[in-house]
């Protein structure tokens, strides 16, 4: 486990690239509750730079980490709204969009998790070993939806042992889901996981909410001979399935 970066430590180099990118409106610190965030959270507070923290209630939370998040009174919580004001749940959602969200149809973050920090500095716990997809992800870098609005990931190249290493040094707080032998804390039945039968049984109230959901944009007419497929497909994160093999699904309603 490494703890220096060229004879530096490792949350030094964090620090410092905080206090480098901080503009002078401050930062908006995304905190989700998982450990990245925690981390964040702590070495923006070390950098002394001014900031504030926020934290998107998506409705499909687990509650132990609505309950870690509301530990910490810096962090502002957010509740979904649509354009009229009006709380928006992520059932509701779906119902709204006529399907459930999938890895290639990830509306629910988008609309939950990505409208906060309009032409902000946004800094985030994002790690290059999380993913394929996130080893492509910079330090500092623009948002393609809004110009104003900037990414600043100061651990981008910190392994999870980097993560745990700092919070057990620091004595810091986390998630005690994370002591149950979870990875992330995020969703559930987040449909980037594989691991539903483990969120259904953990979860079964949020997990009837999905279900409920999901069969409700249920078409008859469609590929699948009931609801119950219907539930039982979107529950097997089966991603060969492309928009022209479900036309039913991906149609003007994802607009």
């Amino acid at each position: 486990m490494r703890q220096t970066l060229d004879g530096v430590p490792i949350d030094e180099i964090a620090i410092r690239r905080i206090q480098a990118h901080a503009p002078d409106d401050g930062l908006y610190v995304a905190f989700s509750g998982g450990k990245d965030s925690v981390v964040i959270l702590d070495l923006v507070k070390r950098s002394g730079v001014p900031f504030d923290a926020h934290y998107n209630l998506t409705t499909a939370d687990p509650p132990e980490v609505v309950y870690f998040v509301r530990r910490f009174p810096e962090v502002q919580i957010h509740k979904p709204r649509d354009k009229d004001g009006k709380f928006m749940s992520i059932w509701r959602l779906i119902r709204k969009k006529g399907m459930p969200p999938r890895r290639n149809a990830r509306f629910c973050c988008e609309v939950m998790k990505e409208q906060g920090g309009k032409g902000r500095t946004v800094v985030t716990g994002v790690r290059w070993a999380e993913s394929a997809r996130r080893s492509k992800r910079g330090l500092y870098e623009g948002c393609y939806k809004d110009g104003n609005k900037h990414y600043l990931n100061p651990i981008i190249d910190w392994t999870t042992a980097d993560v745990w290493h700092y919070i057990r040094s620091r004595g810091l707080d986390y998630c005690s889901l994370y002591d149950e032998g979870f990875k992330r804390v995020g969703c559930v039945l987040c449909p980037m996981s594989s691991k539903t039968d483990r969120d259904i049984e953990r979860w079964p109230g949020i997990a009837r909410l999905w279900e409920r959901a999901v069969k409700a944009t249920f078409n008859p007419g469609g590929a699948w001979d009931t609801e119950e497929d219907y539930w039982q497909w979107w529950l097997s994160r089966d991603g060969s399935s492309s928009k022209e093999e479900l036309p039913m699904l991906f149609g003007e309603e994802d607009g």
